[in-house]
């Protein structure tokens, strides 16, 4: 298993091959409190050559479970939520895939990561025998309302994993505005 950095990349089907599905886990904890408790949503996001979101179709959270093509699904878990990606059937337009998290502000009212502690994003492959690992850097996120954990991407002929970890003060609409997508 190797450990990620902030900006790192790892050889995802160069390392593993034969690799064909792969389960992208999601996981944290969040600090109790009081007051409204942030509710993170992970969503993936299939991207064109130009960066952007291939179509509002292309993407998968919790209200939208798996892409047109069954190449990417949500499934049960024992992380908090994970992304089922079979690799091989990702449609070749297809270069990047994004995993973003955001706090639904329709669930509980605003929130941030102030609270969120240990968040996590693993790449596994189908039998969950772990692959890679980015542990998302501690510190001030108060102002994070949504938050970039790291992209799938396609290199020479293969598939390689970019460890991100950049936040969104404006939240899922910031990431709406990026990817142009229609929420």
């Amino acid at each position: 298993m190797a450990s990620m950095i902030p900006g790192s990349n790892a050889a995802l089907t160069a390392e593993n091959p034969g690799l064909r599905k792969v389960l992208v886990a999601f996981g944290w904890s969040i600090t109790p409190s009081l007051g409204p408790q942030a509710e993170l949503v992970p969503m993936a996001i299939m991207c064109g050559q130009d960066g952007l979101a291939l179509s509002d179709d292309h993407l998968v959270f919790f209200n939208q479970l798996a892409t047109p093509e069954g190449s990417m699904e949500f499934a049960g878990t024992d992380d908090q939520e994970q992304i089922d990606v079979d690799l091989a059937a990702v449609p070749e337009d297809v270069r990047k895939i994004a995993f973003v998290v955001y706090v639904d502000p329709d669930l509980r009212g605003p929130g941030n990561f102030g609270a969120v502690r240990n968040a996590y994003v693993r790449l596994a492959d189908d039998s969950n025998r772990e692959l890679l690992r980015f542990d998302i850097p501690s510190g001030n996120q108060m102002q994070v309302r949504a938050m970039l954990f790291g992209e799938l991407y396609r290199h020479n002929g293969g598939w390689k994993f970019r460890a991100i970890g950049q936040g969104y003060q404006n939240g899922l609409t910031g990431v709406a505005a990026d990817y142009k997508l229609v929420l």
